[in-house]
């Protein structure tokens, strides 16, 4: 597409430009097999020949082996620009089809190149308000997809200019300092030349990865680089697992939660080779239970930004499912809003408690304070034109992960959202940090949570030495609407607003028929 008009943004096909990104990611496949190819020849040819010319032939097959891999971050840049180029043309396909609705429900004429004219119905003028409320909206539409595809053709240029250079460029000067807060990462980032930032990404994915304040698409770029180093971490903990002999029970244990962390790596691996909206992997770190950190649709570039934080037992094994839960909040903004552009991101990146002796206490939300509130720092920092609307969902142990959060560092957010919430942390909403009335809750009134009640309706003396919540939240006195973590968000007198919810238990709350679905998916658009 070049300089979209009215007939061409009719015409356009999202799906055809996401399936052409996908081609060039898919090709990352192969470079990834030749590449193991050329290593495999390397080491056979070091095990039988010596001397200079084998050296010479082996430091060639290296740097073919090197030329060949560099062009990987290249293939999924090539992706990530016709899901941005996608995702935009959707939008405005959206708009502009709510536009000739609104056209024909006034009586309204467009023409094929876009223009407006009123019907003979009309008077002179309302036809003339009528009118040109339709061609603003039109015009808007086009003008929103043709930004889009010069964009698009401006980074796929610049791509091709650096495939043509060879990818050459030196390492760049100076790193960010450790701790250094996004909008210094941001600043940073912003300063390299395209061609730095690519040496960074093939060079040291491990930190271009790991640094919140970074683009989202280059996390992604770097990320995706280190999945086959991280499954082989895997396989490998399963190799000295294997190598005991016998195992003994306790291995036994170990070896069956490492094929779980497997399969859903693996799981996670397909979504993240295809699927609509792309999938954008900020972060992944396999060892112990797994984190993980997946964003559906770019963040960066979306009008609405959800970020979603599991509960009790979330890790590595089961991070597509709560994947799932994310896309289907993001399915439902779609749905509700489809001339808007919105995000999910599934954030798992601390220590989710795995029994209930765990999830009794506060311990593990508070580990997991300071990297939620960099994460969404670093969220409005590298976010593109105005500021993104950013809700914090938290489910169950999650939604205490967020309270405490707001609370203690506080965060990058316009709304927090909690469901089936065991207490937040504070006693009222006010404490949070957010706008008045951008705290919303939800809970299924046959939600086994209701039953958890605080410190000192079950035995203070038997509890406080496993679970010291009393000293540790030093919570005020009990109100009758006290939760394990403090006052009820889902209780009218914690100053929140409430979300109805339909039966279905602790999990239910995403199900297609649960009013509390649509009610996530509001507070995300902020309606």
């Amino acid at each position: 597409m070049s300089g979209v008009g009215y007939r061409q943004l009719w015409a356009a096909d999202p799906a055809g430009w996401r399936a052409a990104g996908s081609a060039w990611a898919g090709l990352t496949g192969a470079v990834d097999r030749y590449a193991d190819e050329l290593a495999g020849t390397a080491g056979r040819l070091r095990s039988g020949w010596s001397g200079a010319a084998a050296t010479a032939a082996d430091a060639r097959l290296t740097g073919l082996r090197a030329e060949l891999t560099s062009v990987t971050p290249a293939l999924i840049e090539a992706d990530q620009t016709l899901a941005e180029l996608a995702g935009q043309l959707a939008v405005a396909k959206a708009r502009l089809a709510e536009a000739v609705a609104r056209a024909e429900a006034a009586d309204l004429l467009v023409d094929r190149t876009g223009g407006v004219r009123a019907g003979p119905s009309h008077s002179t003028r309302a036809a003339a308000i009528a009118v040109a409320g339709v061609a603003v909206a039109v015009r808007a539409a086009i003008e929103g997809a043709d930004a889009a595809d010069r964009a698009a053709a401006d980074r796929l240029t610049e791509l091709a200019r650096a495939a043509g250079a060879g990818w050459a460029s030196p390492a760049p000067p100076g790193r960010p300092a450790v701790g250094a807060s996004p909008p210094v990462v941001r600043a940073w980032w912003s300063g390299l030349t395209p061609a730095q930032r690519r040496w960074l990404v093939g060079h040291e994915p491990a930190l271009v990865g790991a640094l919140d304040g970074v683009p989202v698409a280059a996390r992604d770029q770097a990320n995706r680089l280190l999945l086959g180093a991280r499954r082989e971490e895997l396989l490998a903990e399963r190799r000295r697992l294997l190598a005991r002999v016998p195992p003994g029970p306790l291995a036994s244990v170990r070896l069956r939660a490492l094929a779980a962390r497997l399969a859903g790596l693996d799981t996670l691996t397909e979504r993240l080779a295809g699927g609509q909206p792309r999938a954008y992997l900020l972060g992944l770190d396999p060892t112990g239970e797994g984190r993980v950190v997946v964003a559906l649709d770019d963040p960066d570039h979306a009008d609405r930004v959800l970020t979603y934080v599991p509960g009790m037992t979330a890790g590595l094994d089961d991070a597509p499912g709560e994947l799932g839960r994310a896309a289907r909040v993001l399915e439902r903004c779609g749905a509700l809003a489809p001339g808007e552009r919105s995000a999910a991101v599934l954030w798992l990146d601390y220590d989710a408690p795995d029994f209930l002796t765990e999830a009794a206490s506060a311990g593990q939300a508070r580990d997991a304070g300071p990297a939620l509130h960099r994460f969404q720092e670093g969220l409005r920092a590298t976010h593109e034109g105005p500021p993104a609307r950013q809700t914090v969902l938290g489910h169950s142990y999650g939604s205490l992960v967020v309270g405490v959060a707001a609370r203690e560092h506080g965060l990058a957010a316009d709304a927090l959202m909690f469901v089936g919430s065991p207490g937040v942390g504070v006693a009222h909403a006010d404490e949070l940090g957010v706008p008045a009335g951008q705290v919303w809750a939800a809970r299924a009134p046959d939600d086994v949570i209701r039953l958890a009640r605080p410190v000192s309706e079950l035995g203070r003396p038997a509890l406080m030495g496993a679970a010291p919540l009393a000293a540790a939240l030093a919570w005020p006195e009990r109100t009758g609407h006290e939760l394990w973590f403090g006052h009820d968000p889902a209780d009218a007198g914690f100053g929140g607003r409430v979300v109805r919810s339909g039966r279905g238990g602790h999990a239910g709350y995403w199900a297609p028929d649960n009013p509390a679905l649509d009610g996530m998916a509001r507070v995300v658009l902020g309606r």
